[in-house]
């Protein structure tokens, strides 16, 4: 590797006066092209000195006249590379050295880590131009990244960031990659996964035994990547190493392609993701705005959750068209664009042979397990999912699923934060001690918090298994070692069986463990994220699936008074049994009779949830209910979205987390309105029971007026969202009452529930024609992925601030 560069400066004359002044930059500084930024500014001001990574941000010392040196420090975060975050420009004056040159001096780890690590980021215009270019070096090479893109966070071994601390550093530098990188002028100067064919990484094609079942495979030559594609169009599935672990992909026009993927990963009708080569693949599949523009072509690029167009059929000859299941019963599609050089080639550059434009692009797992990562691990945990591997050398230091968004009402609603976000920080509104924070068991993430920032994982997933339990304890050990943070508190859910909560047990080692109750952490991400410090209480309406309530009560439909320091349970969900725990919830139809027995209404054979239970399950389940055999209470807002599910008719059985309720919102967005249909009633409306310390919101109108629209004849369509609109209107009902009775102010809508867009947006209008402030997720997930930042304030305010 070539050493470190000096630039020659002019000297100030002798008459002229001199200072110096070190200069200590924090935030995301490390892995953007900070170094070679401060670089050419101090240069071009004509200024001597040096720079370095450091432990904790980056450290300038610049030497000159000082106007010039005054105007470094103005310039240094205003003109910041475009993947910085600056958070603090702090110098001081040093003595004059007389020194001549600047320097960019080796990294210096002093004491603990304390900078920021810049997420991973999609190849570069620059970039692309040069893949695509034959006459580049590094035409069609794979690992293609400059300063401004590639991998930064998965690759990350420690700090500071330089060659030798990523899984790069097996990788010695030619002298044509050495000479770029020692360059100040060069896009390369100190980019540290800098590669070439020469250099590199290797791409291999690994292809499964001859027995294994799947399509017959053509015949196959020398290059990786002409092979892959070769297979994907025969109706290969292909596991794809990218930068955070592997994906599964196939032909996604190819039905019997899809249907064996969703066979052999046992992933039931939960939709697929798509990964389209150009925007032009997608525009007559879905409905796009500009912000949704702005998030599949930006340097995040994420999973965009997209409204589905219902007339892309046959008005398109030619255009790629999914099949029917990747999605199937979903008014959405999941899509994102290539953001590594291995997805840009894989779906063809200009002038490559016709292949597939558009491909599944899943994660490389099992359903409920962890994403792979290593090529060993692949070819194991994978051999029964792939009929071909497309792999390569560069290790994952850190597995990073795909980011999962959407657009709402104009802003971004975070459904899984991961690549491309992680390990960005949230700043608090409040400082914090060093905590450590463990989340929930779905959609897991951890959170690490100290001072005012809170690093949030990225997505670890369901804690059922124990691939998932020791990929959490790996990534809890290497946000630790990153960010510099030693907790000395721990904060977990209530519920006595979480894993994540046992896993915080059993690691407390004398440390204080705060339990935080399921829905009170949920209000308190949105107050975070938000901003709020605490002061004012806020009405929380925290709406899901499930959550450890007090008594031992399935909560989940709740509308709390809360701030950071507790919460009072205003009103909720009147309860009604849960029969049979998890049966209940994977099979809707249980639900819908349950609550319709609550409510009064007798299992007639017209009604669809009774005609979908078979006749002895009906007769045991009648049993059950009758003399509460293993039935929790529960106000679940999720499952009564499951039991008018299947009450309307629109899914009975659900083979993966929240199907009943996703579909019946797509049947409410494909149905004429609430006020359409033919003959019913215009609207449902929920009734507040009497008496109480918490008000009860009695579901029992709702149920009575669905069975009557149904009787009435009126379609699933009119139901659903007229169901949509009653819960809203139980929202702006409950939140009236809360002002009228506490005089509060600000709504946080937070919790799964309000994944889906229909109910939040209705809501949220509702509110505000009230006159209330709302608040909905943005940066974080509204699901239990956003849980854990909820756990880390409440648990840290309860044990108090941070000393000083």
């Amino acid at each position: 590797m070539a050493g470190p560069p000096t630039a020659v400066v002019a000297r100030a004359s002798a008459a002229e006066p001199v200072e110096r002044r070190r200069v200590e930059v924090r935030g995301v500084v490390q892995g953007v092209g900070f170094r070679p930024f401060v670089y050419s500014l101090a240069t071009g001001l004509g200024l001597s000195g040096q720079v370095a990574n450091t432990g904790e941000g980056v450290i300038a010392e610049v030497e000159g006249p000082p106007y010039a040196v005054a105007r470094f420090c103005e310039r240094i975060a205003a003109e910041a590379p475009p993947l910085a975050l600056v958070e603090s420009v702090d110098h001081r004056p040093l003595p004059v050295r007389g020194e001549d040159g600047f320097a960019i001096h080796l990294s210096r780890a002093q004491g603990r880590a304390r900078t920021l690590v810049s997420p991973d980021v999609a190849t570069c215009a620059d970039c692309l131009a040069e893949l695509a270019d034959p006459a580049d070096r590094r035409h069609r090479h794979p690992f293609i990244t400059c300063t401004h893109c590639g991998p930064r966070f998965t690759i990350v071994t420690g700090l500071p960031y330089d060659r030798a601390h990523t899984t790069m550093a097996r990788f010695p530098m030619c002298a044509d990659c050495a000479r770029e990188y020692g360059d100040p002028g060069d896009r390369r100067f100190h980019a540290q996964p800098v590669a070439c064919p020469a250099c590199g990484p290797r791409l291999s094609l690994l292809v499964a035994r001859p027995e294994h079942d799947g399509p017959a495979l053509p015949a196959l030559g020398a290059d990786p990547i002409a092979q892959a594609r070769r297979l994907l169009a025969a109706g290969a599935i292909l596991a794809v190493k990218g930068i955070g672990g592997y994906h599964l992909a196939c032909d996604a026009s190819n039905t019997e392609a899809v249907e064996l993927l969703r066979r052999r990963k046992g992933r039931g009708d939960k939709p697929f993701a798509l990964m389209a080569g150009a925007i032009g693949d997608i525009e007559h599949l879905v409905r796009l705005n500009p912000q949704e523009r702005a998030l599949l072509t930006g340097s995040v690029r994420p999973i965009v959750l997209l409204r589905r167009r219902a007339d892309s059929r046959g008005t398109h000859p030619g255009a790629p068209q999914p099949a029917d299941a990747v999605a199937p019963r979903s008014a959405d599609l999941g899509i994102m664009l290539p953001y590594t050089p291995v997805h840009h080639l894989l779906l063809g550059l200009p002038g490559d042979p016709p292949g597939p434009r558009l491909l599944v692009m899943t994660s490389g797992n099992l359903s409920g397990e962890p994403i792979v990562t290593d090529e060993g691990e692949a070819l194991e945990r994978l051999a029964h999912l792939a009929d071909a591997w497309l792999t390569h050398d560069r290790p994952i230091q850190v597995p990073c699923d795909d980011s999962v968004v959407r657009v709402c009402d104009g802003e971004q609603l975070t459904v899984r934060r991961s690549r491309g976000y992680a390990p960005l920080p949230v700043a608090l509104p409040l400082p914090v001690r060093a905590a450590l924070a463990a989340g929930g068991d779905l959609k897991n993430t951890f959170c690490l918090g100290e001072g005012r920032r809170a690093w949030l994982s990225a997505h670890i997933g369901d804690m059922d298994d124990l691939r998932t339990q020791e990929s959490f304890g790996h990534a809890v050990r290497q946000l630790e070692a990153i960010t510099g943070v030693r907790p000395e508190l721990l904060a977990a859910d209530r519920h006595p069986r979480y894993r994540s909560a046992q896993w915080a047990q059993r690691r407390a080692d004398g440390r204080p463990l705060m339990r935080v109750q399921h829905h009170h952490a949920h209000v308190a991400a949105a107050m975070a994220e938000h901003g709020l410090d605490g002061r004012e209480r806020v009405i929380g309406v925290a709406f899901d699936g499930t959550g450890y309530g007090d008594g031992g009560a399935v909560w989940g439909g709740e509308i709390l008074l809360a701030d950071y320091d507790g919460y009072r349970r205003f009103a909720h969900l009147a309860h009604v049994p849960l029969p049979g725990g998890d049966a209940a919830v994977r099979r809707p139809y249980r639900m819908a009779l349950a609550h319709l027995r609550a409510a009064g209404i007798p299992w007639t054979a017209d009604l669809p949830c009774a005609a979908a239970c078979p006749a002895e399950e009906r007769r045991l389940l009648a049993r059950q209910l009758e003399r509460d055999l293993n039935c929790v209470p529960t106000s679940s807002m999720g499952r009564l979205f499951d039991a008018v599910s299947s009450l309307a008719g629109v899914c009975h059985l659900a083979g993966y987390e929240a199907q009943a309720a996703i579909e019946l919102e797509a049947a409410a967005l494909a149905g004429p309105g609430p006020g359409g249909g033919g003959p019913g009633r215009a609207g449902y409306t929920f009734e507040f029971e009497p008496g109480g310390a918490s008000r009860a919101a009695d579901p029992a109108p709702v149920l009575a007026a669905v069975v009557a629209d149904l009787r009435a004849g009126v379609p699933p369509g009119v139901i659903a969202a007229r169901f949509h609109a009653a819960v809203a209107g139980l929202v702006r009902q409950a939140c009236a009452l809360a002002r009228e009775r506490h005089g509060l102010g600000v709504v946080a809508l937070t919790g799964g529930v309000f994944a889906n867009t229909l109910l939040s947006s209705a809501c949220a209008s509702g509110l505000r024609e009230d006159g209330f402030t709302v608040l909905r997720h943005r940066l974080v997930p509204p699901n239990d992925g956003g849980l854990a930042l909820g756990q880390l304030m409440v648990a840290a305010r309860a044990q108090g601030a941070p000393a000083h």
